[in-house]
């Protein structure tokens, strides 16, 4: 079978990698020289912990191994099964935790621990707390890194063909024209075009239940320690489904600091393999998005993980935004589509992209009968 994959993230990706794997010829487009927009932007994450119950916990999961699995073949992903801990300073947050690993997680593996367990668990963790949520189930992949590493192996099968630069003008008849004037036949075509919703898309479907999601996030020069897990600070109880009970009611009672409500913002810090640590993140919901990124929410991330680390965190090197997008229907991991004949659409994992994509591309087969 001949198969065309447009959009060259993380989602297209392991759409070529599920094609190839099955034994199809791949033609895949990315209208940028190269991937620049959310899997590029992001931690690395492959994050568990704090998925919804359901659907949602069970992708995950499957995502999880998937990614493990992956990293056996692929050299470069920077696959490390890191773990990571939900950092609680206050007793509010700490009852959270407690909450969590008290009843059943759905296969998440959570563990609460104390402040000597927690540091025992990541002695980077200097600075003043009460314990932690640990799930060892989360991981850590290079963003950066992943999608040339996934080509790469790619390119081995001799079946597939990675054409960048080459924006998508139409669809129609099992074949895609692009913007050079080249028409790709195709048997079946997966279009994982991220965050773009208008052109193309717009015409092929009017009526997708997604939005946009704006964030801000910076990296640091090399910490001089090694960062053995992924770091959460509490305020991802606020903003991950998987937190739902009592004890986050009464969590939400306690305002976040001004800024962070302002900007829907958490801690998330994940050290890169190169030493830098990438710490965010905000969230904006409604467009038009501003162009520029505001530093307040930077200085407040930057004390943050400064509070969590008991120092100074390094020179930060490196600042951006980034957009993804988001299914906004209650339950839906992610907007699958047929759009025409043989043609189907793939979008809005939101931040669950690169935790995600690889279970979304098997199952996207598996929809169609692959």
């Amino acid at each position: 079978m001949r198969v065309v994959v447009v959009g060259g993230g993380v989602l297209g990706t392991f759409h070529a990698w599920e094609a190839v794997r099955r034994g199809d010829e791949v033609v895949h487009l990315e209208r940028e020289a190269g991937p620049r927009g959310a899997t590029v932007r992001n931690f690395g994450l492959v994050w568990v912990s704090g998925r919804a119950d359901g659907a949602e916990l069970e992708t995950a999961i499957r995502a999880r191994e998937l990614w493990e699995q992956t990293s056996k073949e692929v050299a470069g992903l920077g696959f490390r099964p890191a773990g990571s801990l939900t950092v609680c300073r206050t007793e509010e947050e700490f009852a959270v935790a407690k909450e969590a690993a008290a009843r059943r997680d759905g296969g998440r593996g959570f563990e609460l621990l104390d402040a000597e367990r927690t540091r025992k668990q990541n002695p980077a963790l200097k600075g003043d707390l009460l314990g932690a949520l640990w799930c060892p189930k989360d991981g850590i992949v290079e963003p950066r890194e992943v999608l040339a590493a996934l080509r790469k192996q790619l390119e081995t099968s001799g079946r597939y063909s990675f054409r960048p630069g080459r924006e998508v003008r139409d669809v129609r008849d099992r074949q895609v024209r692009t913007d050079d004037g080249t028409i790709h036949a195709a048997d079946e075509v997966w279009l994982c075009t991220g965050a773009w919703h208008g052109g193309l898309i717009r015409e092929l479907t009017d009526d997708l239940p997604v939005r946009r999601v704006r964030l801000q996030m910076m990296q640091t020069a090399p910490l001089d320690e090694q960062l053995t897990t992924a770091v959460a600070d509490a305020d991802s109880f606020r903003y991950y489904p998987a937190y739902q009970g009592p004890a986050l009611d009464a969590l939400n009672q306690v305002p976040q600091a001004t800024v962070a409500d302002d900007h829907k913002m958490q801690l998330l810090m994940v050290q890169r393999t190169h030493g830098g640590l990438t710490i965010g993140d905000t969230h904006e919901y409604a467009e038009p998005f501003g162009f520029d990124v505001q530093e307040d929410p930077y200085d407040y991330l930057k004390t943050a993980a400064e509070q969590v680390l008991g120092q100074r965190i390094p020179k930060i090197t490196r600042r951006w935004a980034g957009v993804y997008s988001q299914a906004t229907s209650p339950g839906e991991v992610v907007v699958r589509r047929t759009v025409a004949d043989g043609v189907h659409l793939v979008t809005g994992p939101g931040g669950r992209g690169m935790t995600m994509a690889p279970a979304i591309a098997e199952a996207s087969f598996q929809a169609v009968g692959r």
